[in-house]
């Protein structure tokens, strides 16, 4: 795993609403950046793409003149993935095959994996971007809107015609927990054979990359492929599709993120209790995987780095659980801020913790991310 730079956001930060600098526009977007906080990179200048995320400036747009850089330390988490609108069923138990059930309560809230992940980014504040798919339809303006007012950058998010926005039947039982139902849309169709220079340059700039597997594992191949030329660490979700990670993809990975559930299919052992999870684990470093990072529900988590002793972390109980939906997207996105911002793996996990048991105590996934200041508090107080 290449070095990582380290940079410490203080809650009280105000920056992140006020630095404002412009991209050139793609001719391929259909959609805007978030306008708190862009990146500078004119057409004038793309020689220095790759200087792209150190240079800052305030208000560019009043003058001609090249602006002032603010010098920062960062580069930030790109996530690149899936988008849902999720529909939101509230009921008593799950149905019996052949029975029609009636609902509480039912709402369209923005979700999917790579879009949860890339809210809690922002919401952390830490610099985000997301690149993605969504459709020309109203699902996709929701997806749109949710994330930018999380703070995401969307210069690379495309609106496709050709396919719906991918959706969700999220169906929510009274002791918050789930089952879902996927349809893919436009994470899963219309993407191109290759990616663009531009997806891939954002993914060599960036500090960490994380993944998930509800977009074809092509795309993924490709962006952990770029990133590793680049010496950036790729963090993979295993959470979406049913089926074996290739080892090509594998092959890019730093760190493979697998609830006890995908880590059992994905290996073909049982993973009841720890030292069946253990073994199960040793599998993925026999495939080059050096690290592997358990999520365990309400066992905690586990972080398993080949050749040392797992370093453990008890979950940090909640309150009260309303909804797990994107419990293990906050999870997972909250430990890759931590450690790009030079965290120990120890203090990651419990970073990681904190902000997932504030994410079970509001409803929705997006809606449920918590804010970085949210976050540090709880910490303090355990």
């Amino acid at each position: 795993m290449s070095a990582m730079r380290a940079v410490a956001f203080s809650p009280s930060n105000q920056w992140y609403d006020k630095i404002q600098t412009h991209f050139s526009n793609h001719p391929n977007r259909a959609i805007n950046t978030n306008p708190h906080l862009q990146f500078n990179n004119t057409t004038q200048n793309q020689s220095n793409r790759r200087n792209l995320f150190p240079c800052f400036s305030t208000d560019a747009s009043k003058t001609p003149n090249p602006p002032t850089p603010l010098t920062i330390t960062n580069s930030p988490l790109v996530v690149v993935g899936s988008a849902n609108a999720d529909i939101y069923v509230e009921i008593d138990r799950l149905p019996k095959e052949g029975e029609t059930i009636s609902a509480k309560n039912g709402q369209t809230l923005a979700g999917g994996k790579g879009a949860n992940q890339a809210a809690c980014g922002g919401k952390l504040s830490y610099p985000t971007y997301f690149v993605g798919q969504v459709g020309e339809d109203a699902h996709g303006k929701l997806i749109t809107e949710a994330l930018q007012s999380g703070g995401v950058h969307l210069d690379h998010l495309s609106a496709v015609s050709a396919a719906p926005t991918g959706h969700a039947v999220v169906m929510l039982q009274s002791d918050g927990q789930n089952s879902i139902i996927i349809v893919g849309g436009a994470n899963m169709h219309c993407w191109p054979e290759k990616l663009s220079d531009e997806d891939l340059e954002v993914v060599r700039n960036a500090g960490i990359v994380l993944l998930q597997r509800e977009i074809p594992e092509s795309v993924n191949t490709q962006v952990a492929k770029a990133a590793k030329s680049a010496g950036v660490p790729v963090i993979l979700d295993a959470g979406g599709m049913d089926a074996p990670i290739s080892q090509e993809l594998l092959n890019f990975v730093d760190i493979l993120s697998p609830n006890e559930t995908e880590l059992g299919r994905l290996t073909g052992m049982p993973t009841e209790n720890f030292e069946q999870i253990s073994h199960a684990v040793v599998k993925f470093h026999k495939m080059g995987v050096k690290q592997v990072l358990v999520k365990l529900g309400s066992r905690g988590s586990a972080l398993f780095v080949e050749g040392e002793e797992p370093i453990k972390q008890s979950v940090i109980s909640a309150a009260k659980v309303l909804d797990t939906t994107g419990a293990g997207d906050t999870f997972t996105a909250s430990f890759a801020v931590a450690l790009v911002e030079g965290k120990s793996k120890r203090e990651c996990l419990r970073f990681a913790a904190a902000a997932a048991s504030l994410c079970v105590q509001v409803k929705g996934a997006i809606p449920s991310m918590p804010e970085r200041k949210s976050v540090l508090n709880l910490l303090q107080s355990h």
